[in-house]
């Protein structure tokens, strides 16, 4: 009988800072979809492999909960009493889940407006003290890193170097499922913790002889959030891709490093680019992701038009959330359903020239 998953600490702990005094809180975590695009012929060039790694599959539908498990893990082998966070949304929603089932308590600051109904819903219906505050992510994240260095409350944000040693995983799960690390591997940035544990992992995975080559990372920002691109923070970043709609990352520096190390790149693409992405993985793949999901693969289209490919080369996009997480956003970019009358007659001359 196989034996059943158990996390990632259980699964990947020979490559995580625990010990056997570290409490394991999981909500089973990891072991996401890697899926092969089936038309991706449609919008890249034919001969490249498309993958998509669906972190929406999680248990709170991100990625976050990678980094959450083991920084939530620690914080109770700390025997914290508190963690805190600030959230365009994931990260809360993430932090109030592992902080509930190990019993601590959870304060969640987030910015005015602008965070998604349901990432809002999954933070309260948890229990975390929600704070919203007037002001942008930018200013939330100054705010709970001032408290932090104040008072006894552990910082869960991607700062929290634990954070990034659990998202790591993402990357060895890629190259297990690939059975070696693919050409390229896309991601959206905005906090840039995601793109810097990915770079982490796939160099821990070669330097254990799990993999001989490393990929080149392709990082994506919002053109109205794209502060690493301009080389300077942006003090009022806009895009409809929220959870990327910060203006100064965190983990600005390790994001560069990650695409300098590996020769890769670090690009802006446009609402209308993100929007068109997020449609298609939708309505052509059948995935349901967040809109700033979408920002990898709208990259990845923005570079195959440049030709930037070669030839056979296996491109891996995350797609870093459900698409449960913005409901609002799919609904107002959609077609609204089309009403007629509860009889037969009103169905067939709907579905004419359709499928009938």
């Amino acid at each position: 009988m196989m034996e059943p998953y158990k996390g990632l600490i259980n699964q990947y702990g020979n490559f995580l800072p625990v010990t056997k005094q570290t409490p394991v809180i999981t909500l089973n975590e990891g072991n996401t979809p890697l899926l092969k695009a089936s038309h991706a012929h449609e919008i890249i060039r034919e001969d490249l492999s498309l993958y998509f790694k669906f972190e929406g599959a999680n248990p709170t539908g991100s990625f976050k909960d990678r980094g959450m498990t083991l920084a939530i893990s620690k914080a109770a082998e700390e025997k914290a009493k508190a963690v805190i966070c600030a959230s365009t949304g994931n990260t809360s929603a993430s932090a109030s889940a592992y902080s509930a089932r190990a019993d601590i308590s959870c304060i969640v600051l987030i910015p005015e407006g602008k965070i998604a109904m349901g990432k809002l819903a999954q933070a309260i219906i948890h229990g975390a003290m929600v704070l919203q505050i007037d002001g942008n992510f930018d200013d939330a994240l100054k705010m709970v890193k001032d408290v932090v260095a104040k008072h006894p409350i552990v910082l869960v944000n991607s700062l929290n170097p634990f954070r990034i040693e659990g998202q790591k995983t993402a990357a060895f799960e890629v190259c297990d499922r690939l059975g070696a690390a693919p050409v390229y591997h896309a991601l959206p940035v905005g906090n840039a913790g995601n793109i810097t544990a990915y770079w982490k992992g796939y160099k821990e995975y070669q330097a254990a002889g799990k993999i001989n080559s490393l990929p080149k990372m392709l990082g994506f920002q919002a053109a109205g959030a794209a502060p690493i691109v301009l080389g300077h923070p942006v003090a009022k970043p806009e895009t409809f891709a929220t959870a990327i709609r910060i203006g100064n990352p965190a983990s600005w520096k390790s994001a560069v490093n990650a695409r300098d190390e590996s020769e890769g790149k670090i690009d802006s693409v446009t609402d209308d680019e993100i929007l068109e992405a997020y449609k298609f993985i939708a309505t052509r793949e059948g995935i349901f992701c967040e809109p700033a999901s979408a920002a990898s693969l709208a990259g990845v289209i923005k570079l195959s038009k440049q030709n930037y490919f070669k030839k056979g080369d296996t491109i891996v996009c995350t797609l870093t959330g459900h698409g449960l997480k913005d409901p609002d956003s799919a609904l107002r970019t959609s077609k609204e359903p089309i009403k007629i009358k509860a009889e037969l007659s009103a169905l067939e001359a709907a579905l004419k020239g359709c499928c009938i």
